[in-house]
């Protein structure tokens, strides 16, 4: 698999051009796009996730980005097990049947585009009781988060930003390093590298590499 060196703004600046083609060439099943930024918490899928949401919003498409963190399960749910086990982090910390409902099912052919951006405050560990937001057709959906990838939700384009295993122990902070043996689970079973659209190389968080657009890998 092939690198090329590329910038945040050219990347994103792609990822964007990238989208309005493939809505034009019809490609899309339902009025909405969705698009998974996909990686571990410290490759910074959420700074990836504004970066191309601001270049959509220039391109005149309306965009909300949603990151997984706003869909934790009530804490005694994801510390039934101890507040530092990997298989509960890997399986029980995020509620995907809450994305299922609030994010993608309003994105259905047909659907209301009346979306819940966020759900459970962790800190407060209490309902964030977030207003929904209507998100019309044509426009954009952008979730972030780690371990996208292994729930089969509809997305058109999916964008998984690695870090290999000395950089993510690296850049991880020290609070959140049991979570490591659960991400590099998810690596080896679902292998995100080779199912993502687009695969993003950021160990190095100034100088980002990419394999290129789909159709148009090196």
């Amino acid at each position: 698999m092939r690198f090329e060196a590329i910038t945040w703004e050219r990347l994103t600046a792609a990822l964007a051009d990238h989208l309005g083609g493939a809505e034009a060439d019809g490609q899309p099943s339902s009025p909405w796009l969705k698009v998974a930024v996909d990686g571990a918490p410290a490759a910074r899928t959420g700074e990836v996730a504004e970066r191309l949401a601001e270049e959509l919003r220039l391109r005149g498409r309306t965009v909300l980005v949603v990151g997984t963190e706003g869909f934790l399960r009530p804490a005694s749910l994801r510390y039934e097990f101890g507040k530092e086990d990997a298989g509960s982090y890997y399986d029980g910390w995020f509620d995907t049947g809450a994305l299922w409902r609030e994010v993608f099912g309003p994105l259905e052919p047909g659907g209301s585009g009346r979306v819940l951006p966020d759900l459970w405050d962790p800190a407060t560990d209490r309902a964030t009781r977030s207003p929904y937001v209507h998100l019309p057709p044509g426009g954009v959906l952008l979730l972030h988060g780690p371990m996208l990838l292994r729930h089969w939700f509809p997305f058109d384009l999916t964008v998984h930003v690695r870090l290999s295993a000395g950089a993510l122990e690296r850049r991880t902070e020290a609070g959140a390093k049991w979570t490591l043996p659960a991400l590099a689970r998810y690596e080896r079973e679902a292998e995100p590298g080779e199912a993502a659209d687009v695969l993003v190389r950021a160990d190095d968080p100034r100088h980002p590499a990419w394999t290129g657009l789909p159709g148009h890998h090196s």
